[in-house]
């Protein structure tokens, strides 16, 4: 049995490598898509007469079905079931049709008021919700896919390592995203970037089809290996396993906490670095980059240690204290330079790579991996919640409360906008997560989670 274990495909460092990088390659083209249009708040305001309230709606599209219409539970249990390949496959496609009506809206609806509103909504902003719902579902449930074959390809062995390499090559789509699409806005049109994304998650698609190739391969090795005794056939019966965990429901709420108080904030954080530093809408993108790119390196590097170190819940409790850190000096009326913000961002990239190198390479810990893709999609679930409504509720809170004034640039006015207000809202998050953090700390101690002790046995 040990002679057939070590000859499976995920025993090969080039092999499970390589399986990393093809999913890997496929998610960075997602991420760049979902922030496409996070830098661009201030041209979507000129160019389409959208205010911040219609950039809120916009981004709270992001969790109507996946939210209201359980797509990510159902897409979980979906994934147990049929597993990495079926749901991968099916998952990118929506990410392919979703990106698709999102560029048609942008492209090719008007933004002027005669072309209609649909619940109150115009037409062009609600097409492109649509757009961006249908492809959140295909690119949330993908996350979960992922994930998952990282759990499968890297079990036992650098798994932390993995997810954050993972994550790291994710958020450098994101970084690209700041940095690229309002170039790419300035010398061509509004809708370039999206058709740049669409037809990348395209190619994205046909990658994942080529890791499916090698995942098969991988399935028949380990099906001629499997002990007979062994169940790991899913049965939704034991979902009790998940939804009665406290250790589970504290990490999911982590990072429901953790992550509302970063992606929301990089929707907002070009106009913020336009609003408070006196940044260019061309160059006010390169300072949020600096959030993902950080990632590049860190999140990785994090891993490794979670992986041959342990403190996963100390890593935590840190990460989510300087989130804290970070948004208060956000909030601050002080030191309202460029070089300062960057500072304060290269801080949150830190944090960014802190929380979920520990994060998500510790649900294995808690959950069975027959049970891992649903685990997944419930707290993919749970952090929906804030990725949908927290964009809405800052939209709001600037449209209605932190309009300063007006400001002035190349000749065109823009609304000036005062962030004060959603900062501490962001602030209040950390808080919870760090409250959260110590909790799982103590709940792991009390039943033995092994959060603290390495991966690699």
């Amino acid at each position: 049995m040990t002679k057939q274990l070590q000859q499976t495909l995920r025993d090969s460092n080039v092999a499970r490598w390589t399986a990393l990088i093809i999913v890997s390659f496929t998610m960075m083209w997602g991420y760049f898509l979902t922030d496409a249009m996070s830098p661009l708040m201030t041209m979507l305001e000129v160019e389409m007469d959208w205010t911040s309230s219609d950039f809120g709606i916009f981004n709270w599209a992001y969790c109507w079905f996946n939210v209201f219409l359980f797509m990510l539970i159902f897409g979980g249990m979906i994934l147990d079931k049929l597993g990495v390949r079926i749901t991968g496959i099916a998952t990118c496609a929506l990410m392919v049709i979703g990106a698709f009506i999102k560029y048609y809206a942008v492209e090719y609806i008007s933004p002027a008021p005669e072309a209609g509103y649909i619940f109150g909504i115009r037409t062009q902003v609600m097409v492109a919700s649509l757009g961006y719902a249908i492809f959140a579902v295909g690119t949330e449930n993908c996350g979960i896919t992922v994930t998952k074959v990282i759990a499968k390809w890297f079990k036992g062995k650098e798994m932390a390592l993995a997810m954050g390499t993972q994550v790291a090559v994710a958020r450098l789509g994101t970084a690209m995203a700041m940095i690229v699409s309002p170039l790419i806005v300035k010398n061509f049109s509004m809708s370039t970037p999206l058709l740049f994304a669409l037809v990348l998650i395209g190619i994205g698609l046909v990658a994942y089809c080529v890791f499916c190739v090698m995942d098969a391969k991988l399935d028949k090795q380990l099906t001629a290996e499997q002990d007979d005794a062994e169940d790991d056939t899913f049965h939704v019966s034991d979902l009790k396993l998940i939804i009665t965990n406290k250790g589970f429901w504290l990490i999911a709420l982590l990072c429901l906490m953790f992550y509302s108080a970063v992606f929301p904030f990089m929707k907002y954080a070009t106009s913020l670095m336009e609003n408070k530093y006196g940044m260019s809408n061309v160059w006010a993108g390169w300072i949020p980059a600096l959030i993902p790119m950080g990632n590049l390196i860190m999140t990785p590097l994090f891993g490794g240690i979670y992986d041959r170190k342990g403190k996963g819940a100390t890593i935590m409790i840190i990460g989510s204290a300087m989130l804290i850190g970070v948004h208060v000096l956000f909030a601050l009326p002080v030191l309202n330079y460029w070089w300062f913000a960057a500072f304060i961002a290269i801080v949150l990239g830190v944090a960014f790579s802190l929380v979920p190198s520990a994060m998500w390479p510790s649900v294995p810990k808690i959950i069975p991996e027959k049970l891992l893709g649903s685990a997944y999609a419930l707290i993919f679930w749970v952090q929906n919640i804030g990725l949908g409504f927290v964009p809405l509720l800052i939209g709001w809170l600037l449209n209605e409360y932190c309009i300063s004034g007006e400001r002035i640039v190349d000749g065109q006015v823009f609304k000036q906008y005062d962030y004060t207000l959603p900062m501490c809202v962001f602030a209040c998050f950390g808080i919870v997560a760090l409250l959260l953090a110590f909790a799982l700390k103590k709940e792991d101690k009390r039943k033995g989670y092994g959060l603290e002790l390495p991966n690699i046995k």
